[in-house]
């Protein structure tokens, strides 16, 4: 291949992965959106960078126009891409009416979370009138992974390897977490294996009480993890212990019924 095609493939190679990273810093802001400040220092882009991929962003209905607040929020199109029949669409319904039978059923907030790269997505929710509510995680937000529950069960389930890779890669994001560094995600991770669930209890929001259960899969490492969340004020031994075989009893009936977990992303 010539040279000057060879350089121009890979200057197209990295503007996608550059629009990719900007999708993923406006994704991960949730709801409220994010500055075209925070998503340049998300990317460790300049300014200059994030702005032109911002706008063509826009142009392309991929991001949303900044409101007021000069946040920017995701676009029309991926939504509408979203709603594209796909394997995935299909797992995330068959693990929907899971959800939300585990949330009526322990009277938490009920998710389910994927594993995408080295962070969770937030696929569905469910919310129950049971208990006081508590949602520190909004359907399309991404976690990165060990921080949360079901993001921990997702980390845990990568072999030794992958598992450090990750915890590397992951470290300079911790930084919003003081209660959790690479050596306690090391001993989250082993938790999580001895026992078959992961556990978090303050570690992400101070009131906060997590337990999460991967999904086996096909082929691979699981990608699939659910998950549910409380406040800690409402969280017993007893409780934990009965909210285990929730999860489980509810694992195994969509198993099943024939939901498993496709490869990892």
């Amino acid at each position: 291949m010539d040279t000057s095609v060879e350089e121009a493939a890979a200057g197209g190679t990295q503007a996608i992965r550059r629009a990719a990273a900007v999708l993923r810093a406006i994704g991960q802001a949730g709801p409220e959106g994010a500055t075209l400040a925070e998503v340049a220092r998300s990317c460790g882009l300049a300014r200059s960078t994030a702005h032109r991929i911002l706008r063509c962003l826009v142009d392309e209905r991929l991001a949303g126009e900044p409101d007021a607040g000069k946040r920017y929020r995701m676009g029309e199109l991926v939504h509408e891409l979203a709603l594209a029949p796909s394997a995935s669409a299909l797992e995330v319904a068959h693990w929907r009416p899971v959800v939300a039978t585990i949330s009526r059923r322990t009277g938490a907030t009920a998710y389910l979370m994927r594993r995408s790269g080295v962070e969770a997505v937030c696929l569905a929710k469910a919310d129950s009138q049971a208990l006081m509510r508590f949602v520190p995680v909004e359907v399309g937000q991404r976690r990165l992974l060990g921080v949360g529950a079901g993001a921990t069960t997702l980390l845990a389930a990568l072999d030794d390897a992958h598992c450090e890779q990750v915890i590397a890669l992951i470290a300079p994001g911790l930084q919003p977490y003081p209660r959790l560094t690479p050596d306690s995600l090391r001993r989250a991770v082993r938790q999580t294996r001895k026992t078959g669930f992961a556990v978090s209890q303050g570690t992400v929001v101070a009131d906060g009480f997590g337990l999460g259960l991967a999904i086996p899969s096909a082929s691979g490492a699981p990608c699939l993890a659910l998950s549910i969340a409380a406040h800690a004020s409402v969280v017993t031994e007893s409780v934990i212990a009965e909210w285990k075989g929730v999860l489980a009893q509810e694992l195994k009936a969509g198993l099943e019924t024939g939901g498993v977990g496709m490869p990892g992303a």
